[in-house]
């Protein structure tokens, strides 16, 4: 079960409307900072992260839908599709929301634009988690290269024709593919309702130009991208969390959180991708406890 938003509506921009919704408002008049939450993707929408309003009892938890992402406007323009784009959406919301203080957690690509804002460090940026972050190419693509070995030889071979051939959009690749999202991004059997959700609003177009066909596939252009020297110049407490079965491996995002001051990190076990959905209780208890240290 999951809360209803207590407000909802659209942050205008240049390019088309953004949706959010807020639990916790309450809490505002307190002093509580809010927490804002950027979904990953790039593509998806903000449902599957819903289990974080179970932190709206204690501070403002404010959801958005990237451009062209779920309930957000759809214009389709690639020219939008650039990660110095989808940084500008946080001023864009906070200054429309009158956000003065923030904590911001992103989830995989949502840690991608949070990683730029961050080390430019804006006034009342109060503290940030990177839940299973995406931060630089070379290390997920050697992380990916191990992991995708360790699939069986049926999955594998299937998987490598249809790239070898360009058809990864047929039904058998993705059936093959679905093995590594088991294993790596959501280990919950069946998946929630809010998490298939957000797979029914998936921008396919967005996340194909900017990532590739599938997870274990990235050759869109954020495999260029590399946020590791900008880790260094963030000055807000940090926290770097990912699951025990991460695709965004324990290993490599405990070598972000060291490139980064001062910086916590935590693998949740029994946990892939997705550990606020897999292990919920333990994910927010620490979630919690971060906050409330370095939020308030």
């Amino acid at each position: 079960w999951l809360p209803e938003p207590e407000e909802a509506g659209y942050v205008p921009t240049p390019q088309g409307r953004l949706w959010y919704r807020i639990n916790g408002k309450k809490h505002i008049a307190k002093g509580k900072t809010p927490l804002v939450c950027l979904h990953g993707g790039p593509g998806a929408s903000h449902h599957y992260l819903l289990p974080l309003v179970d932190l709206a009892d204690e501070r403002p938890v404010i959801f958005y839908d990237q451009l062209d992402c779920g309930l957000s406007d759809r214009p389709s323009d690639k020219m939008n599709w650039t990660v110095d784009r989808f940084v500008s959406e946080i001023d864009l919301l906070r200054n429309a929301l009158n956000l003065s203080q923030v904590a911001l957690y992103g989830n995989s690509c949502g840690s991608t634009w949070i990683a730029p804002y961050a080390a430019a460090k804006p006034a009342g940026l109060r503290a940030v988690i990177f839940a299973s972050p995406y931060l630089a190419a070379e290390p997920f693509l050697k992380d990916v290269k191990k992991l995708r070995a360790e699939l069986p030889s049926e999955i594998l071979q299937t998987m490598g024709k249809h790239e070898a051939a360009g058809t990864t959009d047929s039904d058998e690749y993705h059936e093959a593919v679905f093995a590594w999202y088991q294993r790596h991004v959501c280990r919950n059997d069946p998946w929630p309702d809010y998490l298939m959700r957000t797979i029914e609003l998936f921008s396919n177009d967005l996340y194909h130009y900017m990532w590739g066909p599938a997870e274990p596939k990235l050759d869109g252009v954020l495999k260029d991208f590399d946020a590791r020297e900008m880790l260094a110049k963030i000055g807000c407490p940090s926290w770097y969390v990912c699951g025990e079965f991460d695709e965004m491996t324990p290993q490599t995002t405990k070598a972000f959180a060291d490139l980064t001051p001062g910086a916590q990190f935590t693998a949740i076990k029994g946990a892939s991708h997705t550990p606020h959905i897999e292990q919920r209780e333990t994910f927010m208890r620490a979630a919690r406890e971060f906050l409330a240290a370095n939020a308030d």
